[in-house]
């Protein structure tokens, strides 16, 4: 557990087992390359994501964690026994993402003994990101406490990976974080081998929307604005990717159901694989309030699809406006209808911006370089 000897064993920590092999993949196959132990820690296992981590080359750990909420007694208990996990594993290096995770994975390696301790904030979640209306006693709450465990845990950490500036001014300019930890990369990038370009489609246009089904996604703007479409333009598709979740800003399955009954958005849930989707796909659309830097806009701009994404923190770095698509004000369905039909009215545009997506992935999103800058400042290289 030594800060400067080698790095035999790491143990990354999440709250959802499905990212482990889905985000963090490609990151933990070059450890595993390296002869690194890697023992990936997440809550919520099943068979396939347990199958899923081992196809990796890494060996998958079972913890108690809760993924959302603040549940101190819960909470406290659950960083102990993650220390005593911690303590049994003896990893050379923690590794934590995702907002319980970077907290309580620290203060448990803290707890354990363990000197190598590395964080990534892949957006500021749900209590830092403004819904339109004023935070409510509860959400206050929330932004406090976690705003309190972020200075403590990132005090803690040797870096903290962040996913865009936004996110990181916010951080350093409240003194949560200091400035020389941070550590600023492109997202979690996307294997551009594997998200290829597809045929451009432009009959009928489909729009695709990838995201967990949170109000601060834009899902609702979404609707609003395929509502009108549809309105004159029957033939236009409407994609929704995603299941329902138990965050605080969780859409209702049954108003789901609805605007599916209503005939305005397809919805087939969350999907194995969203390459088929999106090789389906014309354009697509993510009018989210606040993002990291969003993995599901990196990998249709792989696939070469043009982008109509909202001026916020993370989403605005994936857009370069007029070239691969348009950004459009936060919480604005008529805005992000008139982009829409930029598409619709001038389907050439497809093409063209499409192309220009996989050249800006190329040029920004290559997960094997994100990864190698990781790496670098973990010492791992």
């Amino acid at each position: 557990m030594s800060a400067n000897g080698p790095v035999r064993s790491v143990a990354i920590i999440t709250s959802i087992a499905f990212s482990m092999a889905n985000f963090r993949g490609p990151l933990i196959r070059r450890m595993v390359s390296k002869g690194i132990t890697v023992y990936a820690l997440a809550p919520d296992y099943g068979e396939q994501t347990r199958a899923a981590v081992r196809a990796l080359g890494a060996t998958p750990i079972d913890i108690s964690l809760e993924r959302t909420g603040l549940h101190p007694a819960r909470d406290l208990a659950d960083m102990v026994r993650l220390a005593v996990t911690l303590r049994r594993l003896r990893p050379d290096l923690v590794f934590g993402y995702f907002i319980k995770p970077v907290i309580y994975g620290t203060l448990a390696a803290r707890l354990a003994g363990i000197q190598r301790r590395y964080a990534l904030v892949a957006g500021l979640g749900y209590v830092f990101t403004p819904d339109g209306s004023r935070y409510s006693a509860k959400r206050q709450i929330l932004r406090s406490v976690a705003s309190t465990l972020y200075r403590v845990a990132f005090r803690l950490c040797d870096r903290v990976f962040l996913q865009n500036s936004d996110d990181l001014e916010v951080l350093c300019s409240r003194g949560l974080l200091p400035r020389d930890k941070a550590v600023l990369i492109s997202g979690s990038g996307v294997d551009l081998a594997r998200f290829q370009p597809a045929q451009p489609i432009v009959s009928p246009v489909t729009f695709v929307l990838v995201a967990r089904l949170l109000r601060e996604k834009g899902i609702v703007e979404y609707v609003e604005a395929a509502r009108r479409i549809k309105e004159s333009e029957s033939d236009v598709r409407f994609l929704l990717l995603g299941d329902v979740d138990s965050n605080p800003g969780g859409l209702k399955r049954e108003d789901v159901e609805r605007w599916v009954a209503e005939g305005v958005i397809e919805w087939p849930g969350q999907v194995p694989d969203v390459r088929t989707w999106l090789a389906q796909s014309s354009v697509f659309v993510l009018p989210s309030y606040r993002e990291g830097k969003p993995r599901s806009t990196q990998e249709a701009m792989a696939m070469a699809l043009p982008v109509i994404t909202t001026d916020a923190p993370g989403c605005r770095d994936t857009v370069e406006e007029g070239i691969n698509g348009f950004k459009v004000p936060v919480r604005d369905a008529r805005a992000l209808e008139a982009a829409m039909r930029r598409f619709i009215d001038a389907p050439e545009l497809i093409a063209q911006m499409g192309q220009a997506s996989r050249v800006l992935a190329e040029r920004l999103f290559d997960v094997h370089r994100i990864n190698d800058a990781m790496l670098d400042a973990m010492r791992l290289n």
